[in-house]
């Protein structure tokens, strides 16, 4: 029988009240990822377990080359099963990193598998999961009705003619939203012509990747947060990566294949001139900051308070923790910093920034380490026991709070 039972990660009796209680069945707004809407729109179906849970995933291939694995086996020509041996023969050596849950939950939650994925299980695992993806429900499509999506935002390139997007308007009653993101080094000419034409098509976010902090990269966030603040949109600050360190690697497989790290470049004065220069216009857009460096919490926690303006609760957000930090010391870190320093009742949640259809285990991930730590607090006398004012804090931050904010 698998580890992961009823109560896994929830340690005291107030966190599985409001686990299984009041956020266990809630559904999904997936405000921030990077599945393809092409694979939506066609509604895709996947080979074989490979390419469903290994396919792009670069977590896991650092995890397996970190086990020595040959490049081959991971991004390389061996075959899919091949390929899916060298990954199962690496799961049981994840003691202590997320991935090891991840891939449990996924194999539980969508193929009602028991057994841990190791060298000896491999093949029969293979086999189940193969079995069920001829199946409609197995399909993009599928996954994401089985794990009770209501909304997702996709990252976009701001010249994407987003004819995917538009087709699964038309037969599709999940919300798949465009988000733009532009490269902050090639800004052209046309940009708001195509905010124009990602607003007509219901995008209501930007998302931008600072990994440097200087004058012109401030000035081009200066005139891109006004224009957002124009037509209403949330824009998201993802601070901190440092992309592509090895260049054989990226010359060889490219980019976005698990050689990127976290930087530690200072931000505080950068992020306080765009935010002032946007507020001093009565200008600032509903904004999202993620740091990758976890040093920069505190940083983060503190200037949202310095921007906070009704009629907007939490108008200013504290993003999630983020790629490197979206586990569970990386998760408890960024909302203790947050409930240390602002409303973390006003929390918008939890996303998946992935690109994987069976990644929606990690809300749920999510809101078990939430909800433990709540009830933590609660147990140790540090918060009355008030089982209403709870289950209104724990439903907003896995859910109402961003239904409200984004306004979908």
């Amino acid at each position: 029988m698998s580890f992961i039972k009823n109560d896994f990660m929830l340690t005291n009796k107030t966190a599985k009240q409001l686990f299984h209680k009041f956020v266990k069945d809630l559904p999904i707004i997936d405000y921030h990822c990077h599945i393809s809407p092409k694979m939506i729109a066609e509604n895709y179906k996947f080979k074989n377990a490979y390419d469903l849970f290994l396919g792009g995933d670069h977590y896991k291939w650092r995890l397996m080359r970190t086990n020595g694995i040959d490049e081959k086996y991971i991004t390389g020509d061996a075959p899919d099963f091949e390929k899916w041996c060298a990954f199962a023969k690496t799961v049981p050596l994840m003691i202590g990193n997320p991935m090891y849950h991840w891939t449990h939950l996924e194999l539980k939650r969508y193929f009602g598998i028991d057994k841990e994925l190791s060298e000896d299980t491999a093949r029969e695992i293979w086999d189940k999961i193969n079995e069920c993806l001829g199946k409609d429900e197995f399909s993009s499509r599928g996954l994401i009705k089985k794990s009770n999506v209501e909304a997702i935002c996709t990252t976009d390139n701001p010249y994407d003619d987003l004819e995917y997007h538009k087709q699964i308007k038309k037969d599709f009653d999940v919300k798949v939203l465009p988000t733009f993101r532009p490269d902050l080094n090639n800004i052209k000419e046309d940009i708001t012509e195509r905010m124009d034409y990602f607003h007509e098509n219901g995008c209501r976010l930007s998302d931008h990747s600072i990994d440097e902090m200087n004058d012109e990269i401030i000035e081009k966030l200066i005139f891109l947060g006004e224009e957002y603040a124009k037509r209403g949109w949330v824009w998201q600050l993802h601070i901190g990566a440092m992309r592509n360190n090895n260049t054989r690697m990226f010359e060889q497989i490219g980019a976005d294949t698990g050689f990127d790290s976290i930087n530690d470049f200072r931000i505080a004065e950068g992020i306080s001139k765009i935010l002032n220069s946007l507020e001093m216009k009565d200008a600032l857009p509903k904004t999202i900051l993620y740091t990758l460096n976890p040093k920069d919490n505190y940083v983060l926690g503190t200037m949202l308070g310095n921007f906070q303006k009704g009629p907007n609760p939490g108008k200013i957000q504290f993003g999630s923790g983020w790629w490197f930090n979206d586990q569970r010391d990386g998760m408890e870190g960024q909302m203790k910093a947050f409930a240390n320093l602002s409303l973390l009742s006003r929390f918008v949640g939890m996303l998946t920034d992935s690109r994987s259809f069976v990644s929606y285990t990690r809300h749920e991930y999510f809101r078990r380490i939430l909800c433990n730590m709540l009830g933590e607090w609660v147990e140790k006398g540090e918060y009355p026991k008030d089982m209403k004012a709870l289950e209104k804090i724990v439903k907003g931050i896995c859910y109402q709070n961003a239904k409200d904010y984004f306004n979908f």
